[in-house]
């Protein structure tokens, strides 16, 4: 499966508003995951030490899907169904 993950695709945008709209999802670049399969071509962000330690040592857990709350936290859900309806719950009714 693809990564489709909305923080890659900011990368491979120019004048990013801070706004991911369905435009950008479906705009081919070398970053934008919910059209290429695979990592993008380089970094997408600077992370920390806990990063860094997540990464090696990853949490089990059901999860597939992370949708922002905008408020500095996100819900995680197992399947696409729910994921769908938290998008629509912390994203689309703001």
């Amino acid at each position: 499966m693809r990564l489709e993950s909305d923080p890659t695709v900011i990368y491979g945008l120019e004048n990013f508003d801070g706004n991911i709209k369905k435009i950008h999802l479906q705009t081919l670049t070398p970053y934008n995951t919910y059209q290429i399969t695979g990592l993008p071509p380089g970094p997408i962000a600077n992370p920390g030490a806990l990063s860094l330690e997540a990464a090696l040592y990853p949490a089990t857990t059901p999860y597939l899907f992370f949708v922002s709350k905008n408020d500095t936290t996100h819900y995680f859900s197992e399947t696409f169904e729910e994921h769908k309806k938290a998008v629509i719950k912390y994203q689309l009714k703001r």
